[in-house]
């Protein structure tokens, strides 16, 4: 028999990996087609992910004054002096690392923070949770295609059969560097070209002209010729925005960052007229069990240069787009595979945790904060992470409905995510699709769980700011991030609480999960 090797074996074992995957996957998605995803004047909106790669820890990142005590009690060894955290609204302040995105982006209303974001029943490895994040499925499904893929695969997915085409002569995503993103794998193709000078973007083929040795070798060369020559067909139009594409920030010439010459590039080619709506940049580096921070001096360290690359080159990145009047076209997104433990180490580090915030910048973002900062007690246990407030996959619905165009029900396909609510995160007048007035609720943000500590098997949820017939979606989550519990529970207009049963809960501290339109609210609980 024929010994055959996969694709994705294959780009995982050998050094040749820019090219991209094909898996199987998720069947293609039964539903009417939206606008074709090419900029035109319909949408010519762009997505520009951001992957931190490893782990951010989102606790040395944002910081609030009155969780800062009680975060020294159990992070004493790495956390960064209060006199040297940079405030940015009211009680909260940037790790001193960040000041380039609090001047250029929090000041210019550039810049969304949206808090403890996360999934239900988190996974601690890298690979899966990468995983999940990328596909934007839940945690319980393995799923090979990418939200992004998934996205394009409603109107291409017979790419990349026949193309480039005379509709579609520009690369759809492109990944800045030499690994594609999985985000982008649809169902029979990854939509993503891996790009490393975009000056000199073709590649020389493997074999040119040569007859395929029967057996997995040929195959692999055969796959990896017809990869490259899909690659070398685009290569034209990117050499070309390129050329015509244009700097001209004065902050880059004080960045020699791998991450800064990633997005000086993209800046590039949006500016030179490549009609790619999606680019990924990846920066690594953020799993720090060890050495987070420099023994005695916890204003710098591993964690602190990362912040800093990832700071300063966004805020670049944003100012060139802002001087090339690009601004309005664009829109960044961090993201990160799981936050840090409450808990340090003690090698300096922290390890694996659960939730962690995002950033979203760019000039069409509602600069404001999403969620309240963790509360932090100073009895955490060692693997206590931070809980769950949004679930990511609101953010990605969000930005493939009102930036990217697709509807309601579309999303909530691409997904597979029927509790998908829209989230506050565009500026009036800049979204495609604008949020309606009726999606803005009253906030959660006053609710209360009494009595806590429970001593009993009921515990009411007061709500004193709710609007009648509103439904709420309540989870009730370990300290690791395990659901365990999930009901609906309906408002009327005489109800001032809601009973929630605990009695199949043992002894101990959990995390409440309360979910109203797009108003989220997480409480900690303790059972007696």
């Amino acid at each position: 028999m024929k010994n055959k090797i996969s694709r994705r074996n294959f780009i995982k074992r050998s050094t040749l990996a820019t090219i991209p995957l094909t898996l199987g996957s998720f069947p293609l998605l039964a539903s009417t087609k939206f606008n074709s995803n090419s900029l035109s004047e319909e949408n010519d909106k762009i997505l520009v992910l951001v992957q931190l790669q490893g782990g951010n820890d989102g606790l040395a990142t944002i910081f609030h004054d009155d969780q800062y005590d009680n975060l020294r009690a159990v992070r004493d060894n790495i956390i960064v002096p209060q006199n040297s955290i940079i405030n940015f609204k009211d009680k909260y302040g940037f790790h001193p690392s960040m000041k380039a995105v609090k001047e250029e982006l929090w000041d210019n209303e550039m810049l969304n923070i949206i808090q403890n974001v996360g999934y239900p029943n988190q996974n601690r490895s890298h690979f899966r949770s990468t995983d999940i994040w990328n596909s934007g499925s839940s945690a319980e499904d393995f799923v090979s295609t990418g939200w992004i893929g998934r996205f394009y695969d409603l109107n291409f997915s017979d790419y990349p059969n026949g193309y480039p085409n005379e509709e579609n002569p520009h690369p759809f995503a492109l990944t800045m560097g030499k690994i594609i993103s999985e985000t982008c794998q649809g169902t029979n193709y990854n939509y993503s070209l891996s790009l490393l000078d975009p000056f000199n973007p073709g590649t020389t083929l493997a074999s040119e002209g040569a007859e395929y040795i029967n057996n997995c070798y040929g195959d692999t060369l055969s796959f990896v010729n017809e990869t490259v020559k899909q690659t070398n067909a685009f290569a034209s139009v990117i050499k070309e925005a390129t050329e015509k594409g244009n700097n001209i920030s004065e902050k880059w010439e004080s960045l020699e960052t791998e991450l800064a010459e990633k997005l000086r590039y993209v800046a590039r080619l949006i500016s030179g007229g490549l009609q790619t709506k999606i680019y990924i940049v990846q920066l690594g580096g953020f799993d720090t069990h060890d050495n987070q921070v420099v023994d005695g001096e916890t204003t710098t360290g591993k964690h602190a240069e990362l912040l800093n690359e990832l700071s300063c080159a966004i805020t670049a990145f944003q100012d060139d787009l802002n001087q090339m009047n690009l601004n309005s076209r664009v829109v960044g997104m961090t993201y990160s595979e799981f936050g840090r433990r409450i808990r340090s180490n003690g090698a300096l580090g922290t390890d694996h945790g659960t939730a962690a915030p995002m950033f979203l910048f760019g000039s069409c973002i509602d600069g404001k904060i999403l969620g309240d900062h963790p509360e932090i007690d100073n009895q955490v246990g060692v693997d206590e992470g931070v809980p769950m407030t949004y679930d990511f996959r609101d953010i990605y619905g969000t930005i493939l409905h009102q930036w990217l165009g697709l509807s309601e029900d579309q999303v909530k396909n691409v997904l597979s995510y029927q509790n998908y609510s829209n989230l506050p995160l565009f500026k009036p007048g800049c979204a495609v699709v604008e949020n309606s007035p009726d999606e803005i609720i009253p906030s959660l943000k006053d609710v209360i769980l009494y009595p806590n500590p429970a001593e009993g098997d009921i515990v009411k949820l007061i709500i004193p700011d709710f609007q009648a017939n509103e439904t709420l979606l309540i989870r009730i989550f370990d300290l690791k991030g395990g659901l365990l519990k999930t009901f609906n529970k309906n408002l009327t207009s005489d109800m001032l609480e809601v009973d929630i049963d605990i009695s199949d809960l043992a002894s101990g501290a959990y995390f409440v999960n309360i979910i109203m339109s797009n108003q989220r609210k997480t409480k900690k609980l303790i059972r007696l």
